[in-house]
């Protein structure tokens, strides 16, 4: 039985390590492509792997556009949106779990009924009050309509249903605020659940391109998604500068899931369902 739970958890690890091998093909095509020559793309004539290594695509990413604000644009607007849904959806959660009030079940089924609803419905209707608001074309249209998320507030209510209300009811008899219980209490308990719903968030931002696509328009305006398509030519796409603008765009959504990776394994095992 020992040597049949050994030959079993090798095959498994085995056929975790082929599939793990075989999606970040894609992924080191792109970075060794972002050293290639566009012809040699274009062609194919160079292989997998650059015969001539060269800088000139991150050049020209530098050179022809104004990247680094680009980079600055979308690191502020993901920052705001991650730690405004964080902070949201915290205080939501907690309002939902441990508070009763009035109507509390259907505005809870309705914030729910949100998240079965695709964007592309409520685009129009969006861009319509962001036009009326005079904010197209401004970095507060792509951080307003990400304030709030219902998937947020659902996933911090069940976290915090789990948490015990004798320990909270202790905290109050010490004389300890509602504010005090949010900081103190509440939300190193739910961190790791924290950690992982801020690494969605920021990713999710950070690579949003449709609601930026419709809103900016002035290029000293634009997010890092939209480099993709300013670097497309009319006529000729110059793959190199494209692939080296691609590659500085991962990077920083790598470090932050580098830096937060053991909570977000953690939120996401502690799932806090019932």
């Amino acid at each position: 039985m020992r040597r049949k739970n050994v030959w079993l958890d090798t095959a498994v690890t085995a056929l975790l390590a082929v599939a793990a091998c075989v999606m970040l093909v894609p992924y080191l095509w792109m970075v060794l492509s972002s050293f290639k020559s566009n012809m040699d793309i274009i062609s194919g004539s160079g292989g997998f792997w650059p015969k001539h290594p060269s800088l000139d695509g991150y050049r020209t990413v530098f050179a022809d556009a104004p990247f680094g604000l680009w980079l600055l644009n979308s690191a502020v607007t993901s920052v705001i949106i991650t730690a405004a849904t964080l902070f949201t959806s915290a205080l939501a959660g907690y309002v939902f779990a441990k508070h009763q009030f009035r109507g509390k079940r259907i505005w809870f089924l309705l914030i729910l009924a949100t998240m079965m609803i695709p964007f592309q419905v409520i685009m129009i209707p969006t861009y319509l009050i962001t036009a009326k608001l005079g904010l197209v074309n401004n970095l507060a249209a792509i951080v307003l309509p990400n304030l709030v998320s219902s998937y947020g507030v659902f996933l911090a209510k069940q976290f915090i249903e789990e948490i015990p209300n004798d320990l909270l009811e202790a905290a109050r008899i010490d004389g300890a605020g509602e504010l005090k219980l949010m900081v103190r209490i509440i939300a190193p308990l739910i961190f790791p659940m924290l950690s992982a719903l801020g690494i969605f968030t920021f990713m999710n931002a950070w690579n949003n391109y449709l609601w930026p696509l419709i809103v900016l328009n002035d290029t000293e305006k634009m997010t890092v998604p939209l480099a993709l398509v300013y670097f497309n030519g009319t006529h000729v796409v110059n793959y190199n500068v494209v692939m080296s603008a691609a590659v500085l765009i991962t990077i920083p959504v790598i470090v932050v899931f580098l830096i937060f990776q053991k909570q977000f394994v953690k939120g996401l095992t502690m799932t806090g369902m019932k």
